[in-house]
């Protein structure tokens, strides 16, 4: 960790470059200000709460077998196959709610696809199935499919969307990560995940308090598993909807570590932060 500046750059620097992403239309090509590297994968580390080095192609997602369509984030540039992302949306809520990371994390080498369910009112475990969905239309039936590659790919997703993505690593323990986000789930024992997992809490979270939630997930996922747990200090339980530099920052090692391999990224990893104004506390298995 890089200890004199650990979340790099000021607020406003990073609120407006997430700013930047946002344009409306079916298709948009987001520019930023390096050009792509030469590999997908060996990607060096800068400041992963920032943009990352990849020009963006947003393509409108059909709906499809499985889910309800939503948004692809395509990279631009660059060599080798993009790992594949699916990040889901909580009870009630509909893509926008979590569109953010799809510009984010596809910067950074990642094919997104930020999606709608098939009802705002799915279950969790109904959420996982359509992440998998989601993961599915990436990888085989997207304008994007020949430039993934099928063995690296990760699920993420708010609220019961994130109970979802637990649901998922367990169906589909091949995932390379999973990152759930102020989960809920009414299941609290998820000791047969064997997928690296990155929760996230908020403190103050009213509706899925991490004491009912996303600790005891943490804490019943294997000793043995790459995981950690990093909760926003006085937090509530949509911080997570919003760009926000220090979910954008550990997200993005996470899926930068365990999806590319790219062990560069444990530098944001391990030594896990240490508790501060920002966050109020952080648990992991350090070292990966």
């Amino acid at each position: 960790m890089r200890p004199s500046n650990r979340f790099g750059g000021s607020l406003i620097r990073v609120f407006l470059a997430f700013a930047l992403l946002f344009t409306g239309g079916a298709a948009v090509t987001v520019a930023h200000a390096t050009g792509a590297p030469a590999s997908t994968v060996a990607v060096a580390p800068d400041d992963p709460e920032k943009p990352g080095p990849f020009q963006v192609e947003k393509v409108a997602a059909p709906a499809g077998p499985g889910f309800a369509g939503g948004n692809l984030w395509i990279p631009r540039g660059g060599t080798g196959l993009f790992g594949g992302v699916a990040v889901s949306p909580g009870f009630t809520e509909l893509e926008p709610a979590i569109s953010w990371y799809g510009p984010h994390l596809a910067s950074h080498g990642f094919v997104v696809v930020t999606m709608n369910t098939l009802s705002p009112f799915d279950q969790p475990d109904q959420r996982g199935d359509q992440l998998l969905a989601a993961l599915d239309y990436v990888t085989k039936s997207s304008p994007a499919k020949d430039k993934v590659d099928a063995g690296r790919l990760a699920v993420m997703g708010h609220s019961m969307g994130g109970g979802g993505s637990l649901a998922a690593a367990v169906k589909q323990p091949a995932l390379k990560a999973a990152v759930p986000l102020a989960p809920w789930h009414l299941n609290k024992a998820w000791g047969t995940v064997r997928t690296p997992t990155l929760i996230i809490g908020a403190e103050a979270d009213a509706i899925a308090p991490v004491g009912q939630h996303a600790e005891p997930f943490y804490d019943s996922l294997p000793t043995t598993l790459p995981k950690a747990y990093q909760e926003l200090r006085g937090a509530d339980h949509m911080v997570t909807n919003s760009p926000n530099p220090w979910i954008a920052r550990q997200a993005t090692s996470w899926l930068k570590r365990f999806v590319d391999g790219n062990g560069e990224y444990s530098v944001f990893l391990c030594p896990p932060p240490q508790p501060d104004d920002k966050i109020s506390e952080y648990r992991s298995t350090c070292p990966y």
